[in-house]
């Protein structure tokens, strides 16, 4: 994403939001979504397998006979 098409984005938002933001704190919030969207393509384009990312397991905690 290119920062003019993120500082597109977040005046758009902040304008439906109704957020005040000048010029300078939007321009600084579209370059941070820009980088951010950089490293969210950047991890979707990693080649990954089903083994590369196991699921946790669940093991629920014990629970206890009494309570003091």
């Amino acid at each position: 994403m290119n920062e003019e098409v993120s500082l597109a984005y977040v005046q758009a938002s902040a304008a439906l939001l109704d957020l005040p933001l000048d010029e300078a704190q939007a321009a600084r919030v579209a370059a941070y979504l820009a980088r951010t969207a950089d490293m969210a393509r950047m991890l979707d384009e990693a080649p990954l397998d089903v083994a590369d990312e196991p699921v946790a397991l669940y093991c629920p905690a014990t629970f206890p006979e009494s309570l003091p």
